[in-house]
């Protein structure tokens, strides 16, 4: 036999060449997501304490359901940061939720599906029953409609004769400091919508609900010409981050 293919053939080198190839074509193991997993277990957290889990995870739960892979932790804090609260969060307008990246018209759209569902629970412990009586369930809907509220809104709570709601409007809105309301406007609804009495109510994005001294002269000339056509005015609420401040227990009426 020829000198090179006894070489060829001789056993070592035979078998040394398929075990270099087998170790060329092994595959690397490529790493997990750091976030690998973290879904699951933050629902099974869910699943045992909802109330337990802080804002951001809240947060995160929601986001889920709008984007349905990916890490959306560092979405969720970026929200709470920028806004200051998970109310604040869900107050904020779709133009100034979709101004923090990564949320777009779709996540923007439910997180104000969440805060309207929020409300309409909230004025369902209002409705078609006498305000007056209901007082406690009064002040958390209009702190949830209106304390985080990013500019001044200027709103009136419509009662019939046994003092239930018949309508919450939106009768001004404004800026950060000052919502215009013009008290014939105001009379005038109240005699479309048939009512007998009004709870005013207004924001200040500020956080303090202490009434200003234009509040004051505003609600003495809603009431002087509510008065006029015999329509009550209960009271004047402002709502804050720090409260709702009622002009009744102030003694301002």
């Amino acid at each position: 036999m020829p000198q090179d293919l006894q070489e060829a053939f001789q056993p070592e080198l035979w078998q040394a060449a398929p075990a270099r190839s087998r170790r060329a074509a092994k595959p690397k193991a490529e790493k997990a997501p750091h976030y690998t997993g973290h879904r699951e277990r933050l629902r099974e957290r869910a699943a045992q304490s909802l109330p337990a889990l802080p804002d951001y995870e809240l947060l995160e739960l929601q986001l889920f359901r709008s984007i349905p892979r990916g890490d959306v932790k560092p979405l969720a804090k970026a929200l709470i940061a920028r806004f200051g609260s998970l109310p604040a969060v869900l107050a904020a307008s779709i133009p100034e939720l979709k101004s923090v990246p990564g949320v777009g018209e779709a996540v923007a759209l439910d997180l104000k599906l969440l805060q309207e569902t929020a409300l309409r629970l909230s004025r369902a412990g209002v409705e078609r029953r006498t305000v007056i009586t209901s007082w406690s369930q009064l002040l958390d809907y209009v702190k949830l409609a209106l304390a985080h509220e990013p500019r001044e809104q200027f709103r009136v709570l419509f009662l019939d004769k046994k003092n239930q709601l018949i309508a919450d409007e939106v009768m001004g809105h404004g800026t950060v400091d000052h919502a215009p309301v013009y008290p014939r406007e105001v009379a005038r609804r109240a005699l479309e919508l048939s009512a007998s009495a009004l709870i005013l109510v207004h924001n200040h994005p500020s956080g303090d609900p202490t009434p200003s001294s234009a509040d004051v002269a505003m609600t003495r000339e809603i009431v002087e010409a509510a008065r006029a056509l015999r329509l009550t005015v209960h009271d004047h609420l402002v709502v804050g981050r720090d409260g709702v401040a009622s002009f009744k227990a102030l003694g301002l009426f």
